[in-house]
């Protein structure tokens, strides 16, 4: 059995869902509060800096790590 969440929205006009630990989720959701930010419109941040070969999954996992480890070292 499978923990991921699995979440669809628009990006650049598409509808994709990603599927993701709740932990992620949690991680991401707080960062888009903080930047005042909708869900949608950090995700599309996250998407228009990654590069073509890794996933939106991948790149939502190291966003939320790097954040999560920045606020660790503050």
């Amino acid at each position: 059995m499978s923990d991921l969440i699995k979440r669809s929205l628009s990006l650049s006009g598409h509808r994709t869902s990603v599927a993701l630990e709740p932990e992620f989720w949690a991680v991401l959701d707080q960062m888009a509060t903080e930047r005042a930010l909708s869900f949608a419109a950090l995700v599309a941040s996250i998407d228009a800096k990654r590069t073509p070969d890794r996933p939106l999954a991948s790149a939502l996992r190291v966003a939320a790590l790097m954040d999560a480890r920045k606020t660790a070292d503050d």
